[in-house]
């Protein structure tokens, strides 16, 4: 199959280059990366050892991949950055290589990267997010399934963003932000839940009123976190979704966004 890749640009012979490849002019290309077919790599764009890039992937020009993590516990030990299907990485984005904490800084498929945003060593980011323009994710750093994060926020080393959330822009997350919901503010706080993601998602009325009775319980009644827990699963219909809420609580360890500036709230609470 036929690969379309500039006579100026930089490639080392050992690097695995799918079918139907772009690499524009000046771009470069390291030992140990693998593209996968049909991806397109523009200008200047730099791909480092430890690259693992999937199918149809658009990597902008200016974007570092696989650099070396900005980490002082950094020793030089092997470690990957991997990125799954039609993936974006916009201008002048940079994703770090893993440590040994974790190995792998990963990113999904059908995810956006949007221009200057950095991933910091060993963050994990799901499948279909939008990190927006200037977005900056600290160190292991996790993202699941379909979270959005504004422009120019910032997320603090070892927190957890969950799925279907959203971080409005110019925002500073200093605490784990649960499933479904929406924050703001510097640092953040709960607005309320992501409505209009879960309608756009297919979510149905009856899964979108369960999950704000959910949130009701924990950030609008006057109950710690232990107290709305045990409220819930004794009161509320059980359901997939509040599954996924209780499982994700009980697993945070720098404790969830509160409702009110300056405060979090922990399982402990």
């Amino acid at each position: 199959m036929e690969q379309l890749i500039s006579n100026r640009a930089e490639i080392h012979p050992d690097a695995k280059i799918g079918n139907n490849v772009t690499v524009e002019a000046f771009a470069k290309i390291d030992k140990d990366v693998v593209i996968g077919d049909g991806t397109w790599v523009g200008s200047n764009a730099i791909i480092y050892p430890g690259a693992r890039i999937g199918r149809e992937c658009k990597i902008y020009p200016g974007a570092v991949i696989s650099a070396e993590p900005q980490d002082l516990k950094f020793k030089g030990e092997y470690s990957t950055v991997e990125i799954g299907d039609r993936t974006t990485v916009r201008e002048y984005v940079t994703i770090n290589r893993g440590t040994s904490a974790r190995g792998v800084t990963s990113v999904g498929s059908d995810t956006l990267l949007m221009a200057y945003t950095h991933l910091g060593h060993d963050v994990e980011v799901g499948n279909h997010c939008v990190v927006s323009n200037s977005v900056q994710l600290a160190g292991e750093v996790v993202l699941e399934d379909w979270v959005v994060i504004g422009g120019m926020s910032a997320v603090h080393q070892f927190c957890r963003i969950g799925a279907h959330s959203m971080v409005s822009g110019m925002s500073g997350v200093l605490s784990d932000v649960a499933p479904f919901t929406k924050v703001f503010g510097v640092p953040v706080y709960y607005i309320g839940i992501n409505i209009v993601g879960l309608r756009r998602r297919g979510f149905s009325r009856e899964q979108i009123d369960n999950i704000h009775e959910i949130y009701r319980a924990i950030y609008q009644q006057g109950r710690n976190i232990s107290q709305a827990i045990e409220y819930v699963q004794a009161y509320l219909d059980p359901t997939p979704e509040m599954g996924q809420i209780i499982s994700f609580i009980k697993a945070s360890k720098r404790g969830i966004v509160k409702n009110a500036i300056g405060q979090t709230a922990s399982v402990e609470s």
